[in-house]
């Protein structure tokens, strides 16, 4: 090790050694991380960790920052190993201290949403899953939706099972007539007149509030019933219905009566549906979760007068090292952070931390009283194990779709198999192809389709360097053997399929590099000429035709394009970088970076000798402004002079033509 890898060593390791575990010595604002661990308050707040980038990688919450915080770094070593990865992470700390604990629970949350941090447990995100959506309008509409606009208007969901939610949606249409237009109806425009009844009034499956044909309180009765049902609460409902149906028989509006009877059955066939799994009408929660040593499920039943009206389940990321606790406690407080609806009663596995404060901060959402319970035995413990075996099934399905996915394998692939008769499936394949500009910055590409789909974090680019010029079968040789020597040595993963863009001569040459490294006969190899996309084949004088529709030839060609495009891009880049020294970079202290800077800056050379001198030294310092200055001058000088000499040698030659012309012209 040199002496200034051995300084730099010694500089990057002295700020962990003056600071706590997994800090540096001087943070943002200018205190070390120790300086801050000391001076934290004993408050409530949020806490954010972040690393030498200075990207958060943690948000949590306490009740004291100082205890809380100043734990992961004195009992770090002893942490479990994830904590202890963080721990050495850390490199500045920065607090928000709130009035409550509640407030941080809410501030942790929002953090946690925004920055997404590294060592955060975070429940998958579930806004591709729909909501019901109820207007807050003078005459609510009731429709399906997977946007959230914040206008007042309430959502139920989301609903994991589509065709579930739709069955929901007809029931409450058939039970009850609320518009589905999307007219602003207030009662301004419609004293004035300026709607008119549609077909679903004609079909009485409106009851015209667009004409004023029903009053807003009626309207606002049925939004009031139909979001009664959508929360499974239908025994209120019934008994409305059933007084109402008995009141217009009393009147002997009969006909009026047989619609609202209709109504209710229907209500009561919708109920009938529903799975009763407790006794109890409470409304409540119960939520589980499983775990294995990929995965974690959490799934929540919402039970209402003791019928299971729907579910929902998160996929938990971010998971591992943490206690059956931790798990559960931020899977309860992300779901109900983001849930309107809390009911009266919250079943648990087990016991949460802080219970008191988040039963209090559940009773301010809800108004009314919340009560959090962890059952031993009976219908209540049946129902955290019946959630809990919802949970494992997930958590097996969810491993079953990994396995089909990482078995399954696209039809262009299986086309390409048949179409080359090879023995293996070409899962893997790997494909080559060179690049140079008029003999100059040769260079070649490696890119890597796995399933046929480009894995761009393995694709490789070489630099040429055994040879200088033209040679393209050369090329093609040393960037094989580069290649696959190394693959050998580090016993990496091999291909399924090679290719190299080209015919007979450049396939001939990586052939030859799979004979000497003893690989060939292993790696099935193609060559693909450009011309009439010809596809070669090893040992075999007479070219592969494949059809020009076929999708084993179009993921050839793919992949040939695709490394083309990739040796492109990195020649060109080669080339800007070469080009890049300007008359500027003449200049003694001005290289590359600065003078692209300066033309960045100022758009050319003639626009920086233009430039104002403060904004010169503004971007480049005293010094550099300085020597671009007389730079500039010397140039104009020696430009002056060289036009003067320009302008001397024109007159002399004029005078020399005259002269000549005097002595050639026979007539003087």
């Amino acid at each position: 090790m040199s002496q200034s890898e051995t300084n730099n060593e010694q500089e990057e390791q002295r700020p962990r050694e003056e600071s706590a575990p997994g800090g540096s010595a001087e943070s943002a604002g200018g205190l070390s991380l120790n300086d801050k661990l000391d001076s934290l308050p004993r408050k409530s707040g949020v806490y954010m960790y972040r690393n030498d980038k200075g990207e958060i990688i943690y948000v949590g919450k306490a009740k004291s920052l100082r205890s809380r915080v100043r734990s992961y770094f004195n009992a770090g070593r002893g942490g479990d190993a994830k904590t202890l990865a963080l721990v050495k992470r850390i490199r500045d700390l920065e607090i928000i201290v709130t009035d409550s604990e509640m407030e941080a629970l809410i501030l942790e949350n929002t953090l946690i949403k925004e920055h997404k941090p590294k060592y955060n447990i975070r429940l998958r995100d579930d806004k591709s899953y729909p909501y019901i959506r109820i207007t807050k309008e003078p005459f609510p509409r009731i429709f399906p939706t997977r946007k959230l606009i914040r206008d007042g208007s309430t959502y139920l969901g989301p609903y994991t099972d589509v065709k579930t939610m739709k069955y929901v949606l007809r029931t409450i249409k058939s039970l009850f007539p609320i518009r589905s237009c999307d007219l602003d109806l207030t009662d301004e425009k419609i004293a004035q007149g300026k709607f008119r009844v549609c077909l679903d009034f004609q079909i009485k499956r409106c009851e015209g509030p667009c004409e004023g044909y029903v009053s807003r309180e009626h309207y606002n009765i049925m939004i009031k019933n139909a979001v009664q049902v959508l929360k499974g609460k239908t025994k209120a409902v019934e008994h409305e219905l059933t007084e109402m149906m008995g009141r217009l028989a009393a009147e002997f509006k009969f006909e009026e009566a047989a619609v609202v009877r209709d109504r209710l059955e229907r209500l009561r066939e919708y109920s009938a549906k529903q799975k009763v799994v407790s006794t109890d009408p409470i409304d409540r929660d119960v939520l589980s979760y499983a775990r294995n040593e990929k995965d974690a499920c959490a799934v929540v039943f919402k039970v209402r007068d003791g019928k299971l009206i729907g579910k929902q389940h998160f996929h938990v990321l971010n998971h591992k090292d943490k206690t059956p606790v931790e798990l559960l406690q931020s899977v309860f407080e992300r779901f109900y952070l983001n849930n309107e609806e809390i009911p009266e009663e919250i079943i648990l596995p087990h016991l949460l931390d802080e219970v008191e404060m988040l039963e209090k901060w559940l009773r301010e959402q809800r108004g009314g009283k919340v009560q959090l319970t962890v059952p031993k035995i009976g219908e209540k413990l049946s129902l955290v194990r019946m959630v809990e075996s919802n949970a494992r099934f997930l958590l097996g399905e969810l491993e079953l779709q990994r396995l089909k996915r990482d078995q399954a394998v696209p039809r262009p692939v299986m086309s390409l198999q048949r179409d080359l008769r090879l023995n293996k499936t070409p899962r893997r394949i790997e494909c080559f192809d060179n690049s140079h500009f008029q003999g100059s910055e040769t260079v070649s590409s490696m890119v890597v389709f796995i399933d046929g789909k480009p894995r761009k974090s393995e694709y490789r680019k070489f630099k040429i360097r055994s040879f200088e010029g033209i040679d393209d079968f050369e090329a093609m040789r040393e960037v094989v053997r580069r290649r696959y020597t190394r693959m050998v040595n580090e016993a990496t993963e091999a291909p399924d399929l090679i290719i190299v863009d080209g015919g007979k001569g450049q396939l001939s040459s990586a052939v030859g590099v799979l004979q000497d490294l003893g690989l060939y006969g292993k790696i099935p190899i193609i060559g693909l000429a450009k011309r009439l996309e010809e596809v070669f084949l090893p040992g075999e004088s007479e070219a592969l035709m494949l059809p020009r529709t076929s999708s084993s030839l179009k993921l050839i060609q793919q992949l040939r394009d695709e490394a083309h495009r990739f040796a492109i891009t990195f020649h060109r880049s080669l080339r800007s970088k070469r080009t890049l020294k300007t008359m500027l970079t003449d200049i003694e202290g001005v290289g590359p970076k600065t003078a692209q800077k300066l033309l960045t800056e100022f758009g050319s050379v003639q626009g920086l000798k233009e430039a104002d001198p403060v904004a010169i030294e503004s971007l480049v310092g005293r010094r550099t402004a300085e020597r671009l200055k007389q730079w500039f001058a010397a140039e104009s000088e020696a430009a002056e002079d060289g036009l003067a000499a320009e302008d001397h040698e024109t007159s002399v030659g004029d005078a020399d033509r005259t002269h000549g012309g005097d002595q050639m012209n026979p007539d003087e």
